[in-house]
């Protein structure tokens, strides 16, 4: 039902300076492959097509590496290194891929806004490709799809973090409907320390439904000078229903060095080291045969 997928990636990644002057952050690599890759696949794996991503000043990097090089791929053909293209070139041949640009730097909110001639009139993901998820089984993308498709509304993914971190956070609160899941009812953008209304925060995947513009189109500017899309998803969870979801994964705050030295040395110990054994094994198990 949901065959679309936004990626704000206009921003200018200042928490990681000067690595981003010139190299956009969602082009960082964690181990070998960009952050924005990861969110594709996550995407793709939770049975969405259309990649719409939101770009900027100095992000064409985005767009090349979702496309084919020719002269890369004419060098290396026939080599051992052709094997190393063959993951992306899967990822590009699965989807399809467009882009528009955010002239302004105004917020998340804005941001979304911004991609609205990508997506149309129909629910739509949002990956922040800085917040790195993975799992072993079902993405979060996959498991956000299966509660869109019981209560056909907006959902976003929430964390427990530590009281003292909830004012780098936009926090929900609500009903709870069951161990995992909310009803929201209020919702609030880098509260101030200590009046936080619980500490499950809000991270980068979200499942809008398509009325989610026009609510952002109202939205002043909130925390920062910026359209804030808490704003926005507040509005319509007190017109209707916004639910929060405690999901399954582990999640990696990209945006800071912390986080990305975790994510990194967590994908080469899980992800990374795991496919060169199998890629050993099955070469092993070719030749022996």
């Amino acid at each position: 039902m949901i065959k679309k997928c936004l990626f704000p990636a206009a921003g200018y990644g200042t928490r990681f300076l000067p690595a981003t002057k010139s190299m956009p952050k969602e082009m960082m690599p964690v181990v070998n492959k960009p952050l924005i890759e990861y969110g594709v696949e996550e995407a793709i794996q939770a049975g969405m097509d259309g990649m719409c991503i939101v770009t900027g000043r100095g992000k064409h990097s985005i767009m090349d590496h979702f496309d084919k090089n020719y002269e890369l791929e004419h060098q290396i053909s026939g080599t051992n290194k052709e094997a190393l293209l063959e993951e992306v070139r899967t990822l590009i041949d699965s989807a399809h891929f467009t882009y528009i640009r955010q002239r302004e730097m105004k917020g998340l909110g804005h941001a979304i806004l911004t991609g609205r001639e990508l997506i149309g009139d129909e629910p739509f993901a949002v990956v922040l490709a800085d917040d790195l998820c993975v799992n072993e089984e079902a993405g979060v993308l996959a498991q956000m799809v299966a509660l869109f498709k019981q209560f056909r509304c907006s959902i976003v993914a929430v964390q427990e973090v530590p009281e003292n971190e909830t004012h780098k956070y936009g926090v929900i609160s609500g009903e709870m409907i069951k161990d995992d899941l909310f009803r929201v009812d209020t919702m609030v953008e880098k509260p101030e320390p200590g009046t936080a209304p619980s500490n499950l925060a809000i991270i980068g995947r979200y499942i809008l439904t398509p009325d989610i513009f026009e609510l952002i189109e109202q939205t002043e500017p909130g925390k920062g000078g910026e359209i804030q899309i808490t704003d926005a998803l507040l509005k319509q969870a007190k017109n209707g229903c916004v639910l929060a979801y405690k999901f399954k994964g582990h999640r990696f705050d990209c945006g800071s060095v912390e986080g990305y030295i975790e994510a990194t040395n967590y994908c080469f110990q899980n992800l990374y080291l795991k496919d060169e054994k199998k890629a050993a094994l099955s070469q092993h198990v070719t030749q022996k045969a």
